[in-house]
């Protein structure tokens, strides 16, 4: 695509060189050629990036380059990172469409929509739908009425349960389980024994969502689990049944988080974070690294870090940290 063409797209002012300049991709300023687009987010950022061989450079609204090679196409953006990630997607090649592999196993009553892709050993089971351009790696195992959008893709081995309703332009990883029985069970007071809760509910992942890598989310026990719009979940995260994650929340990675909690839109959950069941998390809220919500906690600090268990205000923690060790040296004294 042409810087042109680019800024038609997102937006943005051509400040210094040649509109119809042509990238091909994207990469950092450090060896970067003609063919690539890169990127300075801080004014220090913007002048390497400036000063490199690139053949474009988006910086800062307001940047003004105090020396210039005579061809890198410099376009200011209010929000440089952003614009490069989304010209970054404008550049990707479209993935090739592969047709039904011949070892995969495809239910007669699956409804495929067009240029769907399903790769080798994949199942697909009875009354499973799929969205246009979808693509389904190797292995995938898609259970009986499950249901994907399109625009998906569903990397090598995961399995989504049956029932389980996935919408449009969600990627999910290798070896992520979507929709499997919630850790639920009733103990016989009497004998010790313990019965499954029925664990019969469904699940919903709603557009734009990103799963990583062996990451499980469970279904509903009899309502539904759902994870909504926007939300992106790291590598090796537990969701328990009955928890409705909100909007664009950021979930990190080793973080579990028990059933029927909630929590609220644009919420960042960092590495490590554990979450009781029946717990809520409000919108905005942040969690830093190994932070626990206690189980029937309610923690509503829009923009606050907290950390610690129970998750508490960074600045108290470190404070209640501070006291501690003044406390230990005295009576080591």
């Amino acid at each position: 695509m042409t810087v042109g063409e680019l800024i038609e797209r997102l937006g943005g002012e051509l400040i210094r060189g040649d509109a119809g300049m042509d990238v091909f991709c994207v990469g950092s300023a450090d060896g970067a050629d003609q063919s690539v687009l890169t990127f300075g987010d801080t004014a220090a950022g913007a002048e390497l990036a400036v000063r490199r061989g690139a053949g474009a450079a988006v910086v800062p609204e307001g940047y003004a380059p105090t020396a210039w090679n005579g061809w890198t196409a410099v376009i200011a953006a209010k929000q440089p990172r952003l614009w490069f990630a989304q010209a970054a997607k404008l550049l990707e090649d479209p993935l090739v469409v592969s047709g039904i592999h011949a070892t995969a196993l495809v239910a007669a009553s699956a409804k495929l929509g067009y240029e769907v892709s399903i790769g080798p050993g994949a199942a697909i089971g009875e009354e499973v739908t799929i969205g246009d351009r979808t693509r389904v790696e190797a292995g995938v195992v898609l259970g009986e009425r499950v249901q994907i959008g399109e625009h998906c893709r569903i990397h090598p081995r995961a399995v989504i349960y049956p029932f389980a309703k996935i919408g449009n332009r969600v990627v999910v990883h290798a070896g992520a389980v979507l929709g499997a029985d919630g850790f639920g069970y009733v103990r016989d007071r009497e004998t010790g024994a313990y019965t499954q809760f029925p664990q019969q509910g469904t699940l919903v992942i709603e557009d734009d969502v990103e799963i990583g890598a062996n990451t499980t989310i469970d279904r509903g026990a009899l309502a539904e689990t759902r994870i909504r719009r926007g939300t992106k979940i790291d590598n090796l995260v537990h969701i328990g049944h009955n928890c409705d994650i909100g909007e664009d929340v950021v979930i990190a990675s080793l973080t579990g988080i028990s059933g029927s909690s909630t929590v609220g839109k644009g919420a960042i959950l960092a590495g490590q974070v554990g979450i009781g069941d029946h717990a809520h998390v409000g919108p905005g809220v942040i969690l830093g690294g190994q932070a626990g919500v206690l189980s029937g906690k309610t923690v509503d600090t829009t923009g606050t870090v907290l950390w610690g268990t129970p998750a508490k205000p960074l600045r108290e923690y470190l404070r209640e940290l501070a006291t501690l060790s003044r406390l230990a040296r005295r009576k080591k004294d």
